[in-house]
């Protein structure tokens, strides 16, 4: 049990938007009968705001870990719900598939579902995979519900997975009110710089323009990629993961709506990258992540705004990045999140997770003022290992494809990759396996279902299929496809239950 004398007592979040505002309400939620919170933020620095869409954890974050309301929260960030990701292109030109959030099917036994697909499926004998799980099929339909209380155990509308589509500037305002009502104490300023221990060179205060020093035992680095603390002060080091994600460029652009909001993102695969759409209730978000080798800005901008459903209601901002992440995300007294500690392209929708996932993991490994070195290993091993097999996940949409109409195309579909991926797409090409390492966070609906999208088809299944009698599998696989169409038709319109729940305001 820790000494209360020596218990952390003050925090100091530094940056405000989506990462220091989740920060700070986690932070204040838990701590604030023992340590005070306050964040330092200036309102003439911008927030990059590039995520707008999430993955199912959210809900949990948003509901579980702060207790906030889901549908005043969809209202209050404009947003939508999001049964999972649409992407056209990547494989091969015309052709088009669905990660959907949740599980596919039904399986028996040992196995999962997908085995007793796979069988029937290389005998050309099974509908598409995406026919199989209730949130792929439903999402080109337009259709959307949360799972009601009264759905039988054994129906696909009992546990419907799905995340959000967001306002990310919204959301940190959102925050932002709950923080400070819940006691964060917010310091407009901006930071000069920062001042370290001269015994072990851990962060004493940060500095304002204004002079003024906030101090603080613990630092929260959200100041974006500048990593003020992490980098320009502690020069902890990054981790250049380029030459297996090579976009490096992103153009961002928000359009009119022109039609209800489909209850899924966007990504269609271009000549030098890829477009995402994003949905919300007052608008659409649009971006273009490219590879600055291969196509110029000003043409990046002008084929975003070529590809735009509506009329464009902003000049396209650019933004810059380099995929990878800090050497150390836990450097002694201060944790970086967010663009501070690193950057994944929004491919998968990641970013906002992997903020929340550091939040919770900083909650649970938190430190008193000795900082045990062995919490902070502990943290920046469980933190690489969920940055390297989440790079890992977005590599496979690069390099699963058969395209050769580009040059960066060429270079992704013959690049080397990953040990740890090639593994899991050799394994998965010989029977269809796939078994999950670790804690990793992307399971094994996501990996089938983006390997089989993308062309990945395996020449052969799990032997123990061939001990389901032929007429059973056919019968089981049938009777699965119709529970998903059936659950599917079910379902209200994304809109209509927009509508009846959770409703914003016009802007």
């Amino acid at each position: 049990m820790t000494a209360s004398h020596n218990r952390i007592r003050s925090v100091v979040v530094v940056g405000g938007g989506s990462a220091g505002w989740m920060a700070a309400a986690a932070l204040v939620t838990y701590l604030g009968k023992q340590a005070t919170v306050r964040l330092v933020e200036s309102e003439e620095i911008g927030i990059v705001g590039v995520g707008e869409a999430s993955v199912p954890y959210m809900k949990q974050f948003n509901n579980g870990l702060l207790g906030i309301d889901e549908f005043e929260f969809v209202r209050r960030t404009q947003g939508t719900f999001k049964l999972g990701i649409q992407f056209n292109d990547w494989g091969a030109l015309g052709e088009t598939y669905v990660h959907g959030f949740g599980k596919i099917g039904q399986g028996i036994g040992p196995l999962p579902f997908h085995q007793f697909w796979l069988k029937l499926f290389l005998a050309g004998h099974a509908r598409p995979l995406g026919e199989y799980s209730l949130p792929t099929a439903a999402a080109p339909l337009g259709k959307f519900m949360a799972s009601p209380a009264n759905a039988p155990p054994d129906s696909p509308l009992a546990d419907i997975a799905y995340a959000y589509h967001f306002d990310a500037a919204l959301y940190a305002g959102f925050l932002r009110e709950l923080s400070e009502r819940r006691g964060v104490q917010r310091i407009e300023g901006k930071i000069t710089h920062a001042v370290q221990r001269s015994e072990d060179g851990f962060i004493e205060a940060v500095v304002l323009e204004s002079g003024d020093r906030v101090e603080g035992d613990l630092f929260i680095d959200c100041s974006g990629f500048r990593g003020l603390l992490i980098e320009q002060t502690l020069q902890t080091g990054y981790i250049d993961w380029t030459h297996w994600l090579p976009c490096n460029r992103a153009m961002a652009v928000p359009c009119a709506s022109v039609g209800p909001p489909t209850p899924y993102t966007r990504s269609t695969a271009l000549k030098a990258g890829w477009q995402w759409r994003i949905p919300l209730q007052s608008r659409v978000g649009n971006g273009y992540v490219y590879s600055s080798e291969h196509i110029s800005d000003d043409e990046a901008a002008s084929t975003l705004l070529a590809n735009l459903d509506g009329r464009a209601l902003a000049d396209p901002r650019p933004l810059r990045f380099i995929t990878g992440m800090r050497r150390k995300l836990w450097n002694g007294n201060v944790v970086a999140l967010g663009l501070a500690s690193g950057f994944m392209e929004p491919l998968e929708s990641t970013s906002i997770y992997l903020v929340q996932s550091g939040i919770q993991r900083l909650l649970g490994l938190f430190p008193d003022r000795d900082f045990d070195p062995q919490l902070e290993r502990q943290f920046n091993e469980e933190s690489a290992f969920e940055y390297e097999s989440t790079r890992d996940f977005l590599i496979l949409h690069y390099c699963a494809t058969r395209r050769s109409d580009s040059t960066l195309w060429d270079y992704c579909r013959t690049m080397s990759i990953p040990d740890t991926l090639r593994r899991k797409i050799e394994m998965f090409r010989r029977g269809g396996r796939y078994f999950r390492t670790g804690d990793e966070f992307f399971a094994l609906p996501s990996w089938v279902q983006v390997m089989i999208g993308q062309g990945i088809v395996p020449t052969g299944y799990h032997p123990i299929v061939d001990d389901m009698p032929e007429q059973a599998l056919v019968e089981h696989v049938a009777r699965v496809h119709r529970s998903i169409a059936s659950g599917a038709r079910a379902m209200p319109t994304h809109q209509d239950f927009i509508d009846r729940h959770c409703r914003a305001q016009a802007m």
